[in-house]
Parts: C-alpha cells; sequence; structure tokens
C-alpha cells in the first residue's frame, strides 16, 4: 500500500476521493490523515482540469506539506537511528541538540528538556549513539531532523537497561532523596580517599589538598575501578575506611572514561555503599558531563577529581584573607564601641556635674552641725533640771534620813536575837533584851515593861527638838 500522499502526487485524486463516502475497510485499506486531507485539498485547488494552470507554491506551502508528508508515515514516527554523536549543545533552555552522522550522511537532532533531565548521561562527541524519536521538518529552518526521546550507548542496550532498573529501584528507596544528604565537616581532619593508587586523579586530590589544606590528613583505601571485580573491591574500600578509622569525609573519585569505563560506579552494591557510609561522601568520577548512580547517592557531587577535594576543605588563602578580614571588622567594631563607651561617660560625667549632691551635702552637713549644737543645750539644760532635782531630794533625804531622825533623839530598837525592827510594844515581853540604835552608838536594853498607851508628849518634845 502507498502513503496516501504518494498517491495525491501521481494524480489519482480522483479514483480515492471519489469513494470517500464508502466504510474505511472497503477503500482498498488506505487511511486518510488530516495532513493527507489537506493536502489532496491543495492540490484539488491546485490543479485545475479545466485551465491545465500552473501550480506555484509558497515557501511555507511546500515545507508544510513536506512535514505534513513525514509526519503521515507511521515508520518515520517510531524510529531508532543508530551513528556516531557530533555537535553536542545544551544552552540555558536545557533543550539537547546534537548530531547523528555516519560515513554517508549526517541528521540534526533535538531532545527537549523534560527527556533530557531523564538521561543518566549526556553523549559524548565521538560516542555511538542510538536514538529514538519521530522525524519532522524544522520549518523555519527549512530543515528535516529527528526529535528524540530516548538516548542510549550503541551496543550497550543490556547496560543501559540494567541502569534505569537500578535507579529506580534505588530512587524507590528513597536513596537520592535530598533530605538524606548530610553537611560536610568544615574543617575536616582525616580525610578518606577510595580510588585506584596509580591513577592521575588521585595525584590532583592530594595536590589540591596540599595546595588548599595542609593540615588534614589524607588516607587512601586503594581499589580497582573498572573490570570486573570492581564493584566489590571499591565497596571493601569504603566499608575499611567507614570501620577502621575515624574518618571525617570520604572522596570517591575517577578520572574520565567511556560509559564501559565507569560502569562499576553504576553497580547497585557500591551506590548502597556510598548511601549508607558513616562518613560523609563526595564523589568526582569522569567529568562534569558524566552523570552516574554515585553521584546520586553521594551526599555532594563534584564534577572531577580535583573539584571534589576543592569541595572537601576549605582554601588556606581564603581562611587568611577571611580572618585577616574579621580582625579588621573586630578592631573596628571595638574602637567604634570604645568611642561609643567614651561618649556615654563624657555625657554620664556632665550630668552629674550638673546634678552633683556636693551643695546638698554640705547644706546636710550645716544642718547637722545647727542640731548637734541643738541638742547639746537641750540636753545641758535637761542635765541641769536633773541636778537640781537631784539636789533638792539629796537635802529632802538628808533631813528625813535616819541619822536625822535618830540626831533629833529618835531610837531603832531592834529584836536582840534576829536585829528584827519593833514596830510594836506586842513584839517584846518584859524580861526580854532589846538592842537599841541612837545617833552616836547604840545598847542592849532590858525590858522591864510594857505600856500599851502612847506618851505623846514625850514624842513632841523629841520631835520638835525640846530635850
Amino acid at each position: 500500500m502507498q502513503p496516501c500522499g504518494s498517491l495525491c502526487a501521481k494524480g489519482l485524486l480522483l479514483h480515492d476521493a471519489g469513494r470517500l463516502d464508502l466504510p474505511l475497510q472497503q477503500r482498498g485499506q488506505i487511511q486518510l490523515t488530516l495532513p493527507s486531507v489537506l493536502g489532496m485539498l491543495r492540490l484539488v485547488k491546485t490543479i485545475s482540469f479545466l485551465d491545465q494552470q500552473t501550480p506555484y507554491w509558497s515557501v511555507t506551502e511546500i515545507t508544510s506539506y513536506i512535514r505534513q508528508s513525514l509526519e503521515s508515515d507511521y515508520r518515520l514516527q517510531d524510529i531508532w537511528i543508530s551513528g556516531e554523536v557530533s555537535n553536542i549543545s545544551r544552552p540555558a533552555s536545557g533543550h539537547l541538540y546534537f548530531t547523528i552522522k555516519d560515513s554517508g550522511a549526517s541528521l540534526r537532532c533535538v531532545m527537549w528538556r523534560s527527556q533530557a533531565a531523564q538521561l543518566a548521561r549526556l553523549p559524548q562527541t565521538g560516542e555511538r549513539m542510538q536514538a529514538h524519536g519521530h522525524i519532522s521538518v524544522y520549518e523555519a529552518g527549512g530543515t528535516y531532523q529527528l526529535y528524540a526521546d530516548t538516548l542510549r550507548a550503541a551496543g550497550e542496550g543490556e547496560a543501559f537497561r540494567e541502569f534505569l532498573r537500578v535507579k529506580s529501584l534505588l530512587e524507590a528507596e528513597g536513596l537520592f532523596e535530598a533530605e538524606r544528604k548530610r553537611d560536610l565537616p568544615v574543617f575536616p581532619q582525616r580525610i578518606g580517599i577510595v580510588a585506584s593508587p596509580t591513577s592521575a586523579g588521585l595525584q590532583d586530590v592530594l595536590h589540591v589538598l596540599e595546595r588548599r589544606f595542609p593540615l588534614a590528613t589524607a588516607i587512601l583505601s586503594p581499589t580497582p575501578v573498572q573490570g570486573e571485580e570492581a564493584p566489590a573491591k571499591i565497596v571493601s574500600a569504603i566499608e575499611a575506611l567507614n570501620s577502621a578509622l575515624a574518618i571525617d569525609v570520604i572522596l570517591i573519585v575517577r578520572g574520565g572514561g567511556s560509559a564501559e569505563d565507569l560502569r562499576a560506579f553504576n553497580a547497585e552494591d557500591v551506590v548502597r555503599a556510598i548511601a549508607g557510609s558513616t562518613a560523609p561522601t563526595i564523589t568526582g568520577i569522569g567529568h562534569e558531563t558524566d552523570l552516574i548512580l554515585a553521584d546520586f547517592a553521594a551526599d555532594r557531587r563534584a564534577p572531577t577529581p580535583s573539584a571534589a577535594a576543592e569541595v572537601a576543605v576549605p582554601d588556606r588563602q581564603a581562611l587568611y584573607v577571611n580572618i585577616y578580614e574579621q580582625r579588621l571588622a573586630l578592631k573596628t567594631i571595638f574602637q567604634e564601641g570604645l568611642r561609643g563607651k567614651r561618649k556615654m561617660l563624657e555625657q554620664c560625667m556632665a550630668r552629674l556635674r550638673f546634678a552633683s549632691p556636693r551643695v546638698r551635702i554640705a547644706n546636710a552637713r550645716q544642718r547637722v552641725d545647727d542640731h548637734l549644737r541643738q541638742l547639746g543645750i537641750v540636753i545641758s539644760h535637761h542635765i541641769d533640771l536633773h541636778r537640781q532635782e537631784i539636789s533638792t531630794l539629796s537635802r529632802t533625804l538628808n533631813a528625813i534620813g535616819p541619822a536625822k531622825v535618830l540626831a533629833r533623839g529618835y531610837a531603832l530598837v531592834l529584836q536582840k536575837e534576829d536585829h528584827t525592827i519593833i514596830r510594836s510594844v506586842h513584839q517584846v515581853k518584859t524580861g526580854s533584851t532589846i538592842l537599841v540604835n541612837v545617833s552616836d552608838g547604840s545598847f542592849d536594853a532590858a525590858v522591864t515593861g510594857i505600856d500599851h498607851a502612847l506618851d505623846e508628849k514625850a514624842v513632841y518634845r523629841t520631835d520638835s527638838g525640846l530635850e
């Protein structure tokens, strides 16, 4: 069966168009698409059997017709193209442009950003690749090209499928999630390196570490990085660094190479070992355009081994500059703070002088002196008053004291035995001995008689001093 476009070009349009009313299965299995119908109608308009006008096509019309013709061919809408890749370009838009060629021809290709982002790695110039997609025309440029949706290395279909299987499996387990990424130590002291001991990448790493941060100690865990035994050896090297030594960060590095050379770092065991490492990991494998599964699992991905070393350690020159700048900033802050404090002190001293308590203290001292003088006068006055009272009381006491009473002729009579004062005649009896005290001494006396009547005249004479 010929495509409808071919039928139209051969002038068989009237034969098929006259049967458009028949069911599809009765039209010789010729399926008419909308582009084909539009092309037919354009020919009906252009090729007139009445006046046989010469057809004139515009550039846009012929280009559009060619595009429709290519897109109507089902064989060109699901096609694999194999060849050598060249002229690779990926602008800021994210779309991927390249050319596939062989010894006899070349074909321009484009892969849109959404499909290009799913590639495990970008193709390299000179690499044989297989591209899948559909053929169409870029009308603005007047060129036909392949609109690719899948790109894989030629002859590595099985490896590519294994890559996608492992990627999907580990991605479903969450090993590539950004939340799992750990922060790197700012000043690592012990840096583990998983690399081939004879590789140029290792020498680049050591040179960068020595130049940027010589305080760190580099510890190599040697391993082959390609070949059948490489995945198991790489896993053992990572485990050795994690189990035997207190490593701050691990660098997993390898120089550039083909997809076959880098296959060990797509192995499932290697990716799991990197994701499960106790120490944070940095990968620096291949070149920047090489995207492998180990990069997705690492805590940080660097495009090259040298870049991995630069990510792992700080730059001592930058540290010197930072310290110098910090010292200047600290000095400036200190000087500004000191000036501010001095200004504040001067303001406080001015306020203190303005509100000084010296005048109030001097006035208070004077008031204290006045109060002390007044207090002294008051105390002296009170003392004089008390002295006068004491003198008066003293004279009164002297006048009525026992000595004066005895001097006026009174006597103090006591019991002889216990010196009890005798105040009543009932305290003595006839014949008892008493002690009589007078103004100039005492003497014993015997009671010869008791008279219960008081001799008031004798008392009067004694009290008035008549005797």
